[in-house]
């Protein structure tokens, strides 16, 4: 199997990456390709056997699988770089959530997918979020399937849900460290415990915690039902917690998803010139 990448931004070297260190992909199996040539270059000495392109098209014709790994506004230029070298056979596969399947199926002959991986993936854990088009068969989502589970837990998803889950998914992270680095930052200010204390502390928490709810089984309420003894401080603080953060992440929701649905308009108008509605 041979895996082209398109962009080795954040999530791009993420990617690649992962499947390097989890053994999902050897080197030699891999292509890519980047506006800075040099960065493509990076990867190819960091991984001898990687092979860095300059052209777009180069990359995506040595490929079985494509990943487009370039924001939204950058699609249309590499779909347009790709479009006379792709074929039926080939998977193009989008890592960004306002680039549509119809987006991609209307421009290039070849099979479409959408994932949207987090940066768990980094560490061989989370999820991946799955999203196929009309042309990909069983056994072309089973072998996409394969590939990330090396790395996440493939999850099928449908599209209209794609922003939420990437909330939860590919943006809770970095919702869920600006929490905890708060939570840190309070312990400091209040009591003068050494930063690194507090942070190794509530790190190994957070990780303690996450396990209670995946492989223990237990639900967030369950965890707090256990924690807090009723009348107790854990209880009190709740209370607190749950007054202060009333309509906090509806706001959060509501922030996202306007910005995902002006990205998809600048996306959409790339592609067709006009304004669309899509999901």
């Amino acid at each position: 199997m041979k895996v082209g990448f398109i962009g080795t931004g954040s999530m791009g070297s993420l990617l690649i990456e992962a499947f390097m260190t989890s053994g999902a992909l050897l080197p030699a199996e891999v292509t890519v390709s980047n506006r800075t040539f040099s960065k493509a270059q990076t990867f190819a000495e960091r991984y001898p056997g990687i092979k860095a392109e300059f052209y777009n098209a180069d990359t995506a014709q040595a490929s079985d699988i494509v990943f487009i790994c370039v924001k939204p506004h950058e699609f249309i230029h590499v779909v347009k770089d790709i479009r006379p070298v792709m074929t039926p056979d080939k998977i193009v596969v989008s890592i960004t959530s306002p680039v549509l399947v119809s987006h991609l199926e209307g421009e290039l002959n070849c099979k479409i997918a959408k994932i949207i991986p987090s940066i768990t993936n980094l560490v061989w854990s989370g999820s991946a979020l799955c999203i196929y088009g009309d042309t990909m068969e069983d056994r072309d989502k089973k072998r996409l399937e394969a590939l990330f589970d090396h790395i996440s837990e493939p999850l099928r998803i449908e599209e209209s849900y794609t922003r939420i889950v990437s909330d939860l998914s590919s943006c809770g992270p970095a919702f869920m460290a600006f929490l905890l680095e708060q939570f840190v930052n309070a312990a400091v200010e209040e009591t003068g415990i050494p930063r690194e204390s507090a942070q190794q502390v509530a790190s190994n928490m957070l990780l303690g915690t996450a396990l209670l709810l995946t492989e223990g089984r237990m639900t967030p309420a369950e965890v707090q039902e256990r924690v807090a003894v009723p009348g107790g401080i854990t209880a009190k603080a709740l209370k607190l917690l749950e007054r202060k953060s009333s309509g906090m992440f509806q706001d959060l929701i509501a922030t996202t998803h306007a910005k995902y649905r002006e990205d998809l308009i600048k996306v959409s108008t790339s592609f067709y010139g006009e304004e669309v509605n899509g999901q």
